[in-house]
């Protein structure tokens, strides 16, 4: 599995796509089609730091209570290599299914096309539902409360997220809009071939979507001790998500056709703010509720 996240196939670009000087979206090639990728490295790098971030979250038993009553951690550290495992195939499956559904659905008219994920094309919204399906499944499996898998996975996630926008960077794909800001960027493979100066969205959701929230979740976790409150972790990740999202989805060129004057990507992660509100807010009433 890991070896086919870091191997990719597809024929020989002529042409670097990178908007940042002295980066090739190709690390090295190592037989014929077959090469390492900056895209590739994201997502192995951002499984593995993941992973080791999940097992010393599950471990630190201060966590999982309250500061004034302790409180052992629900999750034994033997579910890190089955989560981890899950989660890898959740992110592929539902990455790539997700794109094609949700912003390609022509590709369904050649199946072959959906294999090449070489070519681009993977979905956050879709590789966040695998990873939703690998967790109930691994939680049903292991007999573990669904909302506390759940709230020890949600601030793994920006590692991830933060390492592959980096890597859309560096690919020189979902590009904002023109501007002549100081932060401008040329994206050689543009429409314009280069000639005109974009936001660097990538950029800024790597900060916002990765940096910005893992600190925030961090927070949450180990000074207002968040995860001692089952749902209200996850509820802060995606609302947190959902807010980032959206605001970057007003300086980034649309990926497809919009609906209702939206972008996709502002209407697919308008259920996430929102169910993360929902879940910020029961969380903290049924805390309440103990308190009283």
């Amino acid at each position: 599995m890991i070896i086919l996240i870091v191997l990719q196939a597809g024929q020989l670009a002529a042409a670097s796509c990178s908007p940042v000087p002295g980066f090739d979206p190709v690390i090295f090639h190592i037989w014929g089609p077959i090469s390492l990728r900056w895209y590739s490295l994201g997502y192995l790098f951002g499984l593995i730091f993941g992973a080791m971030y999940f097992h010393r979250l599950i471990k630190n038993h201060a966590l999982w209570g309250t500061t004034k009553k302790q409180q052992t951690s629900p999750i034994a550290p033997s579910v890190t290599e089955d989560m981890l495992f899950w989660a890898t195939l959740g992110v592929i499956l539902g990455g790539r299914l997700g794109y094609v559904v949700l912003y390609d659905p022509a590709m369904f008219a050649t199946p072959m096309s959906v294999l090449r994920t070489w070519d681009g094309g993977m979905s956050f919204h879709g590789g966040m539902i695998g990873v939703s399906l690998a967790v109930i499944y691994v939680a049903f499996k292991s007999k573990i409360p669904l909302l506390r898998l759940a709230d020890a996975i949600a601030p793994v996630a920006p590692i991830g997220l933060g390492l592959v926008r980096l890597a859309n960077l560096i690919n020189g794909e979902l590009y904002g809009r023109p501007w002549d800001g100081p932060l401008a960027m040329a994206f050689p493979c543009d429409p314009s071939g280069g000639t005109i100066l974009r936001h660097p969205s990538p950029l800024y959701e790597a900060v916002l979507e990765g940096l910005v929230l893992w600190l925030i979740l961090r927070l949450a976790t180990h000074y207002f001790r968040s995860l001692a409150r089952p749902g209200l972790t996850t509820g802060i990740f995606l609302a947190g998500y959902g807010l980032f999202r959206t605001l970057v989805e007003n300086v980034r060129e649309p990926d497809a056709e919009l609906i209702f004057g939206f972008t996709r990507g502002m209407v697919y992660s308008a259920p996430m703010w929102i169910i993360g509100l929902i879940l910020i807010g029961l969380a903290l009433r049924a805390s309440s509720a103990k308190k009283a």
